[in-house]
């Protein structure tokens, strides 16, 4: 079968015949062989048992024909492995029961030997790369770290990240150790991933919005310069939701992708970076819309983004409850675009 290098083409900005389409979350969630999976194995079990995991990431390729496959797994693995605990509880999101809240916590963290603490990681990319790679690129990811340690101080979600946001203000100094020590094993982690047969590398900064300019200028910027420098081998993709200096101030950081979320429009995202491929951005609840306006909407931002440099995405993860033939048809629309 013939490798379907697209993606990555995209990524180094060669000429391409159309816009590469994959979807955020796309591994799992919506699928009705997911929710079969679901029901037998917990949450930590489908990530840690190689075998699931490669099955679950196979599964949009086979489905839906995605131009790439991005490892099923989760950002909070990192905070998992460094001793801050996470449970996942089926229909209520993740929970931490031991968030971090001085110094002293921080410090009792430890720092993860990847190697050994997620080698299921690098068996799963292994896996799927052997059993995919020569179909389409393997993504792998990772939480960025502001996205990472909002979970790890507040222990679970938030509306507003109104403790995360005070730790960094109030404690500045923990805050900067609590970031460095996740920026180091989110470096790490990545670098395993790569070495297993990853292709490209996505970081997730979900909750970048929560941050004014200033402080995510001042605190994450140059946090994502670590990370770009320490991921050289392969292609990088930023994603960082609501952060609205990403078109500007992210691509000053060099040959990067830039995810947008569905809050921007994707003609002046284009306008503002001309030279960087840019990735997204379709509100995921439109894929439960009437086909014509998923056609119609996803033909629209193929046209403002234009065809090169442009890889073709929700503006976050697709929606659980997503018709799996909406899905189709969005994937479909952008294989069958002509400009």
């Amino acid at each position: 079968m013939t490798q379907n290098h697209l993606l990555l083409r995209t990524l180094r900005g060669e000429t391409v015949e159309r816009p590469p389409v994959w979807m955020m979350r796309q591994a799992g969630r919506f699928l009705p062989q997911y929710r079969a999976l679901k029901e037998r194995y917990s949450f930590f079990e489908r990530v840690r048992t190689p075998e699931l995991a490669a099955a679950i990431t196979r599964m949009p390729v086979d489905e839906l024909d995605v131009d790439a496959a991005i490892i099923f797994s989760d950002i909070l693995v990192v905070p998992d492995a460094m001793g801050c605990a996470v449970v996942m509880e089926e229909g209520k999101g993740p929970w931490l029961p031991n968030p971090i809240r001085s110094h002293g916590d921080v410090k009792r963290l430890r720092t993860p030997n990847v190697e050994a603490d997620m080698a299921y990681m690098e068996q799963s990319i292994s896996r799927v790369v052997h059993e995919i790679g020569d179909r389409v690129p393997v993504i792998g990811f990772a939480g960025a770290p502001w996205t990472v340690m909002c979970y790890m101080v507040e222990g679970k979600g938030s509306k507003d990240w109104e403790l995360t946001r005070r730790f960094l203000v109030e404690r500045p100094d923990a805050a900067r150790d609590l970031l460095d020590r996740i920026t180091e094993t989110t470096i790490n982690y990545v670098q395993l991933q790569i070495r297993a047969g990853a292709s490209v590398i996505q970081f997730f900064d979900s909750w970048a919005g929560a941050l004014s300019p200033s402080l995510y200028r001042t605190w994450m910027v140059p946090i994502w310069q670590r990370l770009v420098e320490a991921v050289r081998d392969v292609p990088v993709i930023l994603f960082a939701r609501g952060a609205h200096i990403c078109p500007t101030e992210l691509a000053s950081l060099g040959d990067v992708a830039l995810g947008l979320d569905w809050s921007i429009d994707p003609k002046r995202a284009r306008e503002l970076v001309p030279h960087r491929t840019l990735q997204g951005n379709l509100d995921p609840v439109l894929l439960f819309a009437d086909d014509d306006v998923i056609v119609n909407t996803t033909t629209s931002t193929i046209n403002a983004l234009g065809v090169q440099r442009t890889i073709v995405n929700l503006g976050h993860g697709i929606l659980p409850q997503t018709p799996v033939e909406k899905a189709r048809t969005f994937v479909q629309t952008v294989k069958e675009y002509r400009s």
